[in-house]
């Protein structure tokens, strides 16, 4: 007896829509993840790689390396602390002479470069000579450390004081004109003479004589503080002051 298939022909239509379902599981099946990688790295090198020599020659390494990177930050630490001793006055808290040219000189540059102007202005201590030889050299160092802090602390952060030699003291004075730096030296100058200076029970009242100079560019830093130095003199004989 013939037995006869009752099921349902598939043809080729019916074979391609069963593959599109079945790709369609796979592509909504969530996937099994993965077994964990080591990533754990020594010097970018997978620790599955490293030797125990190997290991210990790059932890050596990064441990030099270490120690280089301290030791290069204390020289620089080192060299900029030298560097600021070697602008600073030897006894003074201002920058010393050299400090204060290099200072102007790129100040001067600067006004000729862009038509600003700036100014310097020149200090000399009157009565200085009086004070070292009837009451000693120490108070003729203090005399000098007064002005210096009133002067230091009566002028902005971009201006720049400094001890020009002996008892004379200049400030640059950024963006300034000659009315300007005039009326700068004269507050200066009563700021110095408004504070006393108390030595060993003593009060000295410090006097100063000063001149300005304002620059835009072309002169030379040695005529700008002749000129400054020259006006400081005038302003003196005037006053009546001595060294």
């Amino acid at each position: 007896m013939r037995v006869r298939d009752t099921s349902t022909p598939r043809g080729p239509s019916s074979v391609s829509a069963g593959k599109d379902r079945a790709a369609k599981a796979r592509r909504e099946r969530p996937e099994a993840p993965s077994a964990p990688r080591d990533v754990t790295t020594l010097a970018g090198i997978p620790e599955a790689e490293l030797t125990p020599k190997v290991r210990a020659a790059i932890e050596r390494l990064l441990s030099d390396v270490s120690h280089l990177r301290e030791e290069l930050e204390l020289a620089k630490r080192r060299i900029q602390h030298l560097e600021d001793l070697a602008d600073q006055d030897v006894l003074l808290p201002v920058a010393n002479r050299r400090a204060f040219v290099r200072e102007l000189s790129r100040l001067m540059a600067f006004a000729e470069r862009y038509g600003t102007q700036g100014s310097v202005l020149y200090f000399d201590i009157n009565g200085m000579k009086e004070i070292n030889d009837n009451l000693g050299h120490g108070a003729g160092d203090a005399a000098l450390h007064h002005v210096a802090e009133v002067l230091v602390g009566n002028v902005r952060a971009s201006d720049m004081v400094g001890r020009l030699g002996g008892d004379e003291f200049g400030v640059i004075l950024s963006q300034s004109d000659q009315d300007a730096a005039r009326g700068k030296a004269e507050r200066l100058a009563q700021a110095i003479l408004s504070r006393p200076l108390e030595w060993e029970g003593r009060r000295l009242d410090i006097e100063i004589s000063f001149g300005t100079y304002s620059f835009a560019g072309g002169e030379s830093v040695d005529d700008a503080l002749a000129a400054a130095d020259h006006a400081m003199y005038r302003h003196k004989k005037t006053r009546g002051g001595d060294s």
